[in-house]
This record gives structure tokens, C-alpha cells and sequence, in this order.
């Protein structure tokens, strides 16, 4: 990861919520493309030694994305995505939740809210990530961090592979 690039992960344990900025040395439009392109995000969605596994997405409201993350045994841990609104290049928020391999959500979930924003060739991308209930949260909120960190580096490296072509 470039170090001058802004990253702030906080959790706010009273109300189940993780605050993410991340900035990204490219434009939004690489940025947002590989935040809502299914190929794209299968890429670095995962951290590595995990792969990520789209097998359906429509990215419009209302849409979904269901996907799957492989662990290095093998195993499948399965994502579904619904997108509540999208804003082009801006913003976009989805319901998240674990599910089974039939696309049976695993009930509560988290509201995720991306925005995007570009300022002198670079992107800063601000997320919050509310979870519906504290039992959910505090399943997710101790791996969560160093998961999505790695595969936040995953995306820098794409980028940079990007903008060098």
C-alpha cells in the first residue's frame, strides 16, 4: 500500500457500525468500475489465499450480487448483495448478508453506504457499515478489519496495474 494514502477504519460498538475511508491513487472512474463490476471485484474482493466467486449480479436498484468466498480448504462462504440505491460515480448502498449456496439469506444483515469522491486525481472512498443486530457485529467486527484491509491492498495493486496501461 502506498502510505500516503489516507485509511481510517473505525467501530462505533454502541451502534454495531465500522467507519472505512480509504483513498485510492486513481480516478473515480477506475475506482467505481472496479467497486461494481462483478469480473473486477472478484479480482481483490477476497484476500488472498481466499478467492471471491461472483455467480450472479445486476448492479441496479433493486439488483443483486451473490457470491461466494473460498477459503483455502475449499470451503464456501456465501454473500448476498441487494442494491437499495446507486448514484453514478457517487454513491451506492446495498444490504448485505451471509446466505446458504441456494441464495437463503442468513438473516440479520448490515446496511453498507459507499461514497465516492474525487480530488486531484485521486479517489477517497468513505463507507459505513451498520449491522442490524449485535450478535451479527460482533461475528464480523474482529476478522473484519484485517480481511478487508488485505483485499483493499488487492484493489491498490489492481489500480496501479490499471494505470500504468
Amino acid at each position: 500500500m502506498n502510505n500516503d494514502l489516507l485509511f481510517d477504519f473505525s467501530v462505533d460498538k454502541e451502534n454495531k457500525t465500522v467507519y472505512v475511508i480509504r483513498e485510492f491513487n486513481a480516478g473515480i472512474d477506475l475506482v467505481w468500475r472496479a467497486w461494481t463490476t462483478a469480473e473486477l471485484l472478484d479480482k481483490w474482493w477476497g484476500p488472498k489465499p481466499c478467492v471471491s466467486k461472483t455467480i450472479a449480479m445486476n448492479f441496479e436498484v433493486g439488483g443483486r450480487r451473490f457470491s461466494a468466498m473460498i477459503l483455502p480448504d475449499g470451503q464456501e462462504r456465501w454473500m448476498l448483495q441487494t442494491f437499495t440505491s446507486i448514484t453514478p460515480k457517487t454513491n451506492f448502498k446495498t444490504y448485505n448478508t451471509f446466505a446458504d449456496e441456494n441464495e437463503k439469506p442468513e438473516l440479520p444483515g448490515s446496511d453498507w453506504d459507499l461514497n465516492f469522491n474525487e480530488q486531484n486525481g485521486r479517489t477517497k472512498v468513505s463507507i459505513t457499515i451498520n449491522n442490524a443486530s449485535r450478535e451479527r457485529f460482533d461475528r464480523i467486527v474482529d476478522g473484519f478489519k484485517g480481511g478487508f484491509t488485505v483485499a483493499l491492498e488487492q484493489l491498490d495493486e489492481m489500480l496501479l496495474t490499471w494505470s500504468a496501461s
